[in-house]
């Protein structure tokens, strides 16, 4: 198994980018080849948020980080939340 874990600029976080996080962001990801579990962290107080999507492999992990960063080229990304960076690893342990 392996994770994506991506980090994001938050300039600013209301109600209507966190609808749009769970009603649209999520669960395109999780229609994604390998698609395992995901989880989106808020931000903390200098706008950076985190979130940590799991594969079922390496690839599929690697495809999502390449539509991740599509996503934020493109016209559909919140123009309030920035990515920072996208970066796949494996998982050493779970429970």
């Amino acid at each position: 198994m392996h994770a994506l874990v991506t980090k994001v600029n938050i300039e600013r976080d209301d109600e209507e980018d966190r609808r749009n996080l769970t009603e649209n962001v999520a669960p395109m990801v999780a229609k994604s080849p390998g698609f395992v579990a995901g989880y989106w962290l808020e931000a903390d107080d200098d706008g950076e948020a985190i979130s940590v999507v799991f594969f079922d492999s390496e690839a599929t992990a690697k495809a999502g980080a390449e539509m991740a960063q599509q996503f934020f080229a493109s016209d559909q990304a919140p123009h309030a939340v920035r990515l920072k960076s996208a970066e796949v690893r494996g998982v050493a342990a779970n429970s």
